[in-house]
């Protein structure tokens, strides 16, 4: 298997590169978070501009035909800037959803809307008490003459606040096996019944919590087939859980340059502390570390579009996991080696960290994923 980019592939890596140095510095980065909607509308329309609102879509659709791999490359940049737009709800998430469930109609009427910039999506799914379970939906929809009635509550919904429309993950019977049959459903985020509290998680992005009391929705809001929205929630996810892992490996390297920097200025006893024997060792265990979680990521690209449902969660679970791991031990031994500064929150490195602690846990933490994992293979 051939893993070098291709020619298009660098150009964009390198445009993305010159973009977070221009337009995304750490100081803008705390600015922005602490505005009212927590990103900038004008770094939205540039990534429209650039084509990545538009990356993963078909050419019928106004999109560009992206991959795995190319969102992989945009969300290890995102990654270093630490990037507060929500690319990762409205266009991987959210907009997968709608290119492998919805109907060619919602797909004509949506994709070249995200596509162009001009649409914001977020997916409402998890609920308080499901953990990281997907198919725990207590959110009830009932048939309504010609439509469906929405009830429930939806919990830390990112990029919820600042969605034009919600896809809502509702309970629409009884499975097989007498659990919750899953469908999912196109929600306006100003609909009657439709509460939304936006509000700052741990590292400066945004996320929200939703109330649906007796929402109404027509027919033409039901998206995909009726209770059988869970594979193709499941398979978002797994494209979310490769973009983290690629945001991570970003993540870490951004770390990794700005702790060695750190050992080279810092004196101590007269000299730079990166001449003492032990803290190159760290150094190079952050090195290492970063690399092995940078293959994990390119797995996890590579397997996130294979037809294979079994397979595709077995890479990705074993991914996140890894990635995690890696993530966690980078990220404190920045924090050490940076001494009392890195905790600060004038310094990027305590940013950085909270937003590895964050990727961490969504879309399920280390131990989830390696529970998944070890499930998988006593099955297989």
């Amino acid at each position: 298997m051939d893993f070098n980019y291709t020619d298009e592939q660098n150009a964009l890596r390198d445009t993305l590169a010159r973009f977070i140095a221009k337009d995304y510095g750490f100081e803008q980065r705390r600015a922005l978070a602490k505005s009212d909607i927590g990103f900038s509308r004008d770094h939205w329309k540039q990534f429209a501009e650039l084509g990545l609102t538009a990356l993963p879509f078909a050419e019928d659709f106004g999109g560009l035909n992206g991959n795995a791999v190319d969102t992989m490359l945009v969300m290890e940049a995102f990654g270093r800037g630490l990037v507060l737009e929500p690319y990762l709800a409205t266009v991987i998430v959210a907009g997968g959803l709608i290119r492998d469930a919805g109907s060619p109609a919602q797909q004509e009427a949506h994709l070249p809307s995200i596509a162009s910039g001009k649409l914001m999506l977020a997916l409402a799914h998890y609920e308080r008490g499901a953990r990281y379970k997907v198919s725990r939906v207590d959110t009830a929809a009932k048939a309504d003459g010609g439509g469906w009635t929405l009830s429930g509550s939806k919990g830390v919904v990112l990029g919820g606040g600042a969605a034009d429309k919600l896809l809502v993950s509702a309970n629409t019977g009884k499975g097989p096996n007498g659990t919750g049959a899953i469908s999912l459903f196109l929600v306006d985020s100003k609909a009657a019944g439709v509460s939304v509290r936006s509000y700052m998680t741990q590292d400066g992005g945004r996320a929200a919590e939703v109330r649906l009391d007796k929402v109404s929705v027509g027919a033409d809001a039901l998206l995909g087939p009726k209770d059988g929205a869970l594979p193709a929630i499941e398979r978002a996810l797994d494209y979310g859980i490769a973009a983290l892992c690629a945001e991570a490996v970003g993540i870490m390297a951004a770390l990794n340059e700005a702790t060695l920097e750190y050992l080279k200025t810092r004196k101590q006893f007269g000299q730079p502390i990166g001449r003492f024997q032990a803290l190159q060792h760290r150094m190079v265990d952050m090195v290492i570390a970063t690399e092995q979680a940078r293959s994990m990521a390119t797995l996890a690209a590579v397997k996130a579009d294979a037809p294979d449902a079994a397979a595709r969660r077995r890479a990705l679970s074993a991914a996140k996991a890894y990635v995690g791991q890696q993530a966690r031990f980078v990220g404190q031994q920045a924090v050490q080696l940076h001494g009392g500064m890195g905790v600060v929150d004038e310094l990027n490195v305590s940013h950085y960290f909270k937003r590895l602690t964050m990727i961490n846990i969504t879309f399920g933490d280390t131990d989830y994923h390696l529970g998944l994992f070890s499930d998988m293979l006593l099955a297989a």
